[in-house]
């Protein structure tokens, strides 16, 4: 069978068996910013971007409570595969603006994913590989399947955390207080994600320093309550989709229109959820990183960074 990404054993020979992603040889990239600006229907992104502007293009797509800064060592590695890189920052995060006030502040798959069809088509982009991390990991999957043939391949890292729900979740996005909270206190709600999360890596008080203002955001609290509750209690009033979005919501229960290849990576040290093998329909290449925690582009960026270049280099471009 012609499969569009390597076989297992040709991506560990690619990739030096993922050897590179201990957090002891992490590579320190610099500042990651969100300097450039590009409106689609809904909203105004703010962006950063990297690599040669006629490279293959791959799109950053950071966690929920993390930022593009999470990418700042990944980015250079990319860019000096002949990569273009563009990293968003999602709804509800940083400079990114919703355009009119009546947009409803969704968080379920189909605006997530129609947002990043939304940014590339901004950029005149016809396709990428899409990669991303926890609710990032979510939103590049959600892309794939509101414009599958926009899609080369996919990098997945950490998506189980989507599946989190014990009482912390339940309290923070399903009651008042709670989403109260995540609204007044995000900084200390997220510090406490970023050393849960990935308890074995050092917390980098640095980074964080230059990721937090983005949960200044004012929708930052109503996306990620609005993202959980779509997923965890769909039939909660408070978790309605957007009316624009019904055709799309459909294709979410449908069978998938075209396979597309993946790369799946977790952290052995996160403590969250695997995603289930069904998440992709493609072929798929999986890799547990032992020690490494949630924030794996981060934690681990050249195995990161490998994967999506095994991606560019083995998929199946149609420009």
């Amino acid at each position: 069978m012609n499969m569009s990404l390597p076989s297992r054993r040709a991506f560990l020979r690619q990739t030096g068996a993922l050897a590179l992603a201990l957090p002891a040889l992490r590579v320190h990239g610099a500042a990651l910013a969100a300097t450039r600006r590009v409106s689609t229907d809904s909203l105004e992104f703010a962006y950063a971007t990297a690599g040669p502007e006629d490279g293959r293009p791959v799109v950053l797509a950071h966690d929920f409570g993390y930022g593009i800064e999470s990418f700042a060592s990944v980015a250079p590695l990319l860019a000096a595969a002949g990569v273009r890189v563009l990293a968003p920052q999602l709804r509800g995060h940083g400079a990114t603006r919703f355009i009119e006030a009546t947009t409803p502040r969704s968080g379920r798959a189909a605006a997530l994913g129609q947002d990043l069809i939304d940014f590339i088509d901004a950029l005149h982009i016809p396709e990428a590989v899409f990669a991303g991390f926890g609710w990032g990991a979510h939103a590049a999957w959600a892309a794939s399947v509101v414009r599958p043939t926009r899609c080369v391949g996919l990098l997945l890292a950490g998506a189980g955390r989507i599946d989190e729900a014990g009482p912390r979740e339940r309290y923070l996005y399903a009651s008042t207080a709670g989403r109260r909270a995540l609204a007044t206190a995000p900084r200390t709600l997220a510090r406490e994600d970023w050393r849960r999360l990935s308890p074995r890596a050092p917390f980098d008080s640095a980074l964080f320093a230059q990721v937090a203002p983005g949960f200044d955001n004012p929708d930052y609290a109503h996306v990620l309550a609005h993202a959980w509750l779509s997923r965890h209690a769909p039939d909660d009033p408070d978790a309605a989709p957007e009316p624009r979005h019904a055709a799309l919501e459909r294709k979410f229960i449908q069978p998938a229109a075209k396979p597309i290849a993946a790369i799946t990576l977790d952290g052995g040290a996160s403590g969250a959820p695997s995603a289930p093998r069904n998440a992709v329909t493609g072929p798929r290449v999986h890799r547990v990183l032992p020690g490494v925690g949630h924030h794996l582009p981060h934690e681990a960026p050249r195995a990161f960074a490998d994967a999506a270049i095994a991606l560019v280099h083995h998929g199946k471009w149609r420009t």
